[in-house]
């Protein structure tokens, strides 16, 4: 057989755009839009131009597989993550990989930062391999990025985050959620005087903005802020609470954006004398495994990052075998782990 004769693969009645739909807004034939693609040299500049423009106004992207499968899934999903430095996120992958692996699927797995610069590029790469399902971190995406997974028709999972206008589906939890819950948990306490040190990535800000917003609803002061670089670690929450004492700003509670930040702070507490919960309560975020074997045992924000990952999987195992999914949003929650630092 032919690599021209060779199957066309499914896209599972998924309504992803097509190389003639690419061709009809083009104005020109299939075959011609096909050789603009994939050999551009042997079309004219004019072509080639009115190809790319249709390229760019349906976010098309070539299938790099294209004529080169049997089969009509590749039994592949591609997971995607700010950074492999963090371990907030591990849980979730790790679960996923599991859950994916019983139902015979593999996961490639990419880091786009957290800055989002790099998404985009990753985002192309990986649809024009056509995977069977895509799992992304959070919901803030370049309109580009967005209009690129809505023309693939491959299944995606948002995680880590809420919204009621998924690109497709969604497991998550709401970050607004966490900052007002948590603020008010402090206020139960007895704290009256907040910080927050947290990272700069788009997921925090919204956690420390409810944070604060809670805070001013109760009648406190002013919340101090302390942002570092995402991700962020034991060194940054060092030198969080360092800035602190060195502007001599007092504050009876800080809530940090990630338990590596919250064991920095609580570190640097410690060379510094700061009594830890009887001066300053510490709260963190994500639950990590050593949270709880810290002295004092570390007041947190539990993520069950096992049950995403468990979720993610299903939603893309379902729409590959064309089962339905709904309800397309699963919001999991999260909880206030109370322990010894508050």
């Amino acid at each position: 057989m032919t690599q021209d004769a060779a199957p066309r693969r499914s896209r599972r009645g998924s309504g992803a755009v097509t190389l003639h739909d690419v061709a009809k807004l083009a104005g020109v034939a299939p075959i011609t839009a096909s050789r603009a693609v994939n050999t551009p040299k042997r079309v004219s500049a004019e072509v080639l131009k009115k190809v790319g423009d249709a390229i760019a106004r349906t976010g098309y992207v070539p299938n790099l597989l294209a004529g080169g499968l049997a089969s009509t899934r590749s039994r592949l999903v591609a997971a995607v993550v700010p950074t492999i430095l963090g371990p907030v996120f591990l849980e979730t992958v790790q679960s996923l990989t599991e859950a994916l692996a019983e139902q015979g699927y593999q996961v490639m797995l990419g880091q786009a930062g957290y800055a989002g610069t790099r998404e985009d590029a990753l985002l192309e790469a990986i649809i024009g391999r056509r995977p069977d399902g895509i799992v992304l971190t959070g919901i803030m995406h370049s309109p580009e990025g967005r209009r690129r997974l809505l023309a693939s028709g491959i299944p995606v999972v948002e995680t880590w985050d809420l919204t009621p206008t998924p690109i497709d589906m969604l497991v998550g939890f709401s970050h607004v959620a966490v900052g007002q819950a948590v603020a008010k948990f402090l206020y139960q306490k007895g704290r009256r005087k907040f910080a927050v040190v947290a990272g700069d990535d788009e997921r925090a800000k919204r956690r420390l903005d409810a944070f604060r917003a809670a805070a001013q609803e109760l009648g406190l002061p002013a919340v101090r802020l302390v942002v570092v670089p995402a991700p962020t670690t034991l060194r940054s929450g060092r030198g969080a609470l360092a800035q602190l004492v060195r502007d001599r700003d007092y504050v009876d509670t800080i809530f940090c954006s990630s338990d590596l930040l919250a064991l920095g702070v609580m570190t640097e507490a410690h060379a510094l004398g700061i009594q830890v919960p009887a001066q300053l309560a510490v709260v963190g975020f994500g639950d990590l495994d050593f949270a709880a074997d810290l002295h004092p045992a570390l007041t947190t924000v539990h993520i069950n990052g096992a049950a995403i990952g468990r979720q993610a999987a299903q939603f893309i195992v379902d729409r590959a075998e064309g089962r339905q999914v709904d309800p397309r949003v699963v919001d999991i929650g999260f909880s206030i782990v109370d322990r010894q630092s508050t």
